[in-house]
């Protein structure tokens, strides 16, 4: 018969319960599943966080190099030209390095935020002749690109060594 016990069991964090408004909303939400993937991630050990534990080769630190170029992109305007390829943390990156640089994504990305008070309003480029989305389609495809991920982190990191809970 199979153990029940769990070997790493995190205590599960609520979603938030913030704002008055859409912004806080949505923003808090945001919020939560980043500290969550971030969670996740950090501390996971070596060789294991970068090894495929699925057919498609995802691993922990690639969702997680990924997501750092996505909040790049959808927030300060960065071109990506092999979304594939984000994928792939280099081979000298640590897992310290790589939460780091995602971390500063989100820092980056909520220092923009900061500054928009109209949902409806383009995402600030720094070269503003190319096309953005509203600060609202912005937040909710981060929402979703980011639950999507920490949904994959969450099975991921279960089978690296047993870590669970947010």
């Amino acid at each position: 018969m199979p153990s029940t016990k769990r070997r790493n069991r995190r205590r599960d964090t609520p979603p938030p319960r913030t704002g008055s408004n859409e912004s806080e909303v949505l923003r808090g939400f945001l919020n939560y599943l980043r500290t969550s993937i971030a969670a996740k991630v950090d501390g996971a050990p070596e060789p294991q966080v970068r090894t495929a534990a699925v057919p498609s080769g995802t691993n922990l630190l690639g969702l997680l190099n990924h997501l750092t170029f996505v909040e790049r992109s959808v927030f300060l305007g960065e071109d990506v030209t092999d979304w594939h390829a984000t994928f792939r943390a280099a081979p000298a990156d640590s897992v310290a390095d790589v939460v780091a640089r995602y971390r500063d994504a989100v820092k980056r990305a909520n220092d923009v935020l900061d500054a928009c008070t109209d949902l409806g309003a383009p995402v600030p480029r720094p070269q503003p002749d190319r096309p953005a989305p509203s600060i609202r389609w912005a937040l909710t495809h981060m929402i979703e690109e980011t639950g999507r991920h920490a949904g994959h982190a969450d099975i991921l990191r279960e089978l690296t060594d047993g870590t669970t809970g947010r």
